[in-house]
């Protein structure tokens, strides 16, 4: 049975700014796990319903840490999103992935420590597979947009995600790229694609490159003021690689070939009689498809 499509778009700033978006209004949204990261502009392109919401809030208030990961998760579930792409930048670990290019990544380590990363907990366990963490049919269609646009895109890779806020010593740079054979480096796609697992939607991830990270020998440490110059180039390309999905998506879905969107079937162990009343009623978005409140 086709469900109509929702795109949802977590990105930076320029991100949203689509030309052509029709009914374009910018909507609160409330979650049990607290406020987004900020309102959410939601609209039409191409016939197809999208929603854009900036990762760290506009003016960027949010540092990678303090993104309320579950709160954005659950406002796009709720606001009916099917289809979540990440679009964020990232430092590469590969000299042929270079500043400006763009990689679906496919893989990822997750370093980060100090964030929730679940909507799951006491009184209702769930235990979902993230062994693929990204999907491929949302991954194919990101990146034939990235090619349509002559964006140089790498097709997957290993994202190491770390918390931050600063960026990697030589020495980690190094394990990373050598020993762990990771490919590029961020802050930001983790919990948000194991959270994304979690509330069954579809989620890819569109890495924008800024540097080299600090392993380059001729590159040296990040330096910021060339990460902004670059990151305003890829914006620029992030928004039109966005404006082709709606074309390559469709208006109407049928269930994901590889289960993204039933990712709950067998994943809840809590027992219904066992489960907390309470966390129940705080996942009526992202979980109430399989979950019914104990009687």
């Amino acid at each position: 049975m086709a469900q109509e499509t929702m795109i949802g778009i977590i990105g930076g700033s320029g991100v949203y700014e689509i030309e052509g978006l029709e009914q374009a209004a910018w909507q609160g949204v409330d979650t049990p796990w607290g406020p987004p990261s900020d309102a959410i502009l939601t609209g039409v392109l191409g016939g197809v319903k999208m929603a854009f919401l900036p990762r760290h809030g506009r003016g960027h208030v949010h540092s990678p840490t303090t993104v309320p990961y579950r709160a954005n998760i659950d406002a796009l579930k709720r606001l009916g999103v099917t289809d979540v792409i990440s679009v964020s930048a990232c430092g590469s670990f590969r000299e042929e992935m270079a500043p400006g290019d763009f990689v679906i990544v496919d893989q990822f380590i997750d370093r980060t420590f100090a964030r929730e990363k679940s909507f799951f907990g006491t009184g209702c366990v769930a235990h979902v597979s993230v062994a693929h963490p990204t999907c491929p049919r949302l991954s194919a269609a990101c990146l034939e947009a990235a090619r349509a646009e002559g964006i140089t895109v790498h097709d997957g890779g290993t994202y190491l995600a770390m918390e931050g806020p600063q960026f990697s010593t030589v020495a980690e740079s190094k394990m990373y790229r050598e020993q762990w054979g990771c490919d590029v480096i961020g802050m930001t796609n983790m919990p948000e694609a194991k959270l994304a697992r979690e509330a069954e939607l579809c989620y890819a991830s569109v890495a924008m490159i800024t540097d080299y990270d600090s392993w380059h020998p001729d590159h040296g440490a990040v330096d910021i003021s060339e990460i902004i110059a670059t990151l305003t180039g890829n914006a620029e390309k992030a928004r039109a690689l966005v404006a082709r999905l709606p074309g390559l998506l469709g208006e109407g879905r049928a269930l994901c070939a590889h289960s993204c969107d039933r990712a709950l079937e067998y994943a809840i162990l809590t027992a219904p009689e066992a489960r907390d009343r309470a966390l129940v009623a705080k996942l009526d978005a992202v979980a109430g498809r399989v979950l019914q409140p104990p009687h």
